[in-house]
């Protein structure tokens, strides 16, 4: 296993980079969807079974707990915010889970559960809550219209994102808390559909969440796209049996990050080594010349192979084995 760095050009690096966040953070923060008020969601047991007639279920339950979030957030006076509750409460949507309290918690269904032979869940990363929400559900459009008839999408926004210009995002204390919340999601769905082949697709911080989960997953694929690390120096780190992948665009800010992690009397600063370096092991498929928030437009490479790993199927341009 590769030491951590120490250097001191790395150490000042992450040392400016949080001052320069906690100075930012009273200004973004105030943009925060925090403050929103949302009731509570219904206490619901958990599936036994993803038959046609329980998800049905579970989705009207959830369309009508999005509804009265958005009677509260436009007797709050957010429009916006009541606006994009509305367009998710339409009839064509299907949420496993809704929480409107804070920033959000949601799980999204994309596709045909059901009958589910190949699952795609998606993690993302900074700054994703419900006002920035369309974006997240653009690109798990893009992916399920990529894939074929028998496979499902799910969107899971299951943690509080940090802001992508704050200290959270240069450690893993969010991931650490995520995590147990994604394993317990991820054994929901292995439940509902044994035979299912589930791949995790983890976007950018939501690659630290990732790793913090993937202990003992029993999924095929563990995809790292637009990563600042996964909190581990090397893919077999992770100690998964799932295939590691790791992908990142020519275009991508992401690849100017220090990698690495520096342990400080007061947390650890920093996410560990870059998935797409040699050292860390990872299987590497080719991401095109796109930035940091390109990998599931439409049309593009990496979501084609992206794509082509959910189905079972190699990456084009994939050069690099574990």
């Amino acid at each position: 296993m590769a030491s951590r760095p120490r250097s001191g050009r790395l150490l000042r690096t992450l040392l400016a980079a949080l001052v320069a966040a906690s100075v930012a953070v009273p200004v973004s923060g105030a943009a925060r969807p925090a403050a929103v008020p949302a009731p509570a969601p219904v206490a619901l047991a958990p599936l036994r079974a993803a038959g046609p007639g329980a998800l049905a279920e579970r989705y009207a339950v959830n369309r009508a707990g999005i509804r009265a979030a958005a009677r509260m957030a436009d007797g709050h006076g957010d429009r916006a915010r009541a606006r994009a509750l509305r367009r998710m409460a339409g009839p064509a949507r299907q949420f496993l889970s809704f929480d409107g309290r804070g920033g959000g918690r949601t799980a999204e269904v994309f596709g045909d559960l059901a009958r589910a032979e190949r699952i795609a869940v998606l993690v993302p990363g900074s700054d994703t809550n419900l006002d920035t929400y369309a974006r997240f559900q653009a690109g798990a459009t893009a992916l399920r219209r990529t894939l074929d008839d028998r496979s499902a999408v799910v969107a899971w926004l299951g943690y509080e994102t940090p802001g992508t210009v704050s200290p959270e995002v240069l450690t893993a204390g969010r991931a650490a808390s995520a995590a147990p919340q994604l394993r317990s999601f991820l054994g929901e769905m292995a439940a509902l559909r044994p035979s299912a082949r589930i791949s995790v697709l983890c976007h950018s911080y939501g690659s630290v969440v990732c790793g913090r989960a993937a202990p003992g997953l029993t999924v095929a694929n563990l995809v790292l796209y637009g990563s600042p690390g996964a909190g581990v120096d090397s893919a077999s780190a992770l100690h998964t049996r799932a295939t590691v992948w790791a992908g990142r665009g020519e275009g991508d800010w992401i690849a100017e990050v220090p990698h690495g992690q520096l342990d400080l009397p007061f947390t650890t600063l920093g996410l560990g080594a870059d998935p797409v370096s040699d050292a860390f092991g990872a299987r590497i498929f080719a991401a095109g010349p796109g930035g940091h928030s390109d990998y599931l437009r439409p049309g593009s490479v990496a979501l084609r192979n992206i794509a082509r790993i959910v189905s079972g199927r190699a990456p084009s341009g994939e050069h690099r084995d574990a």
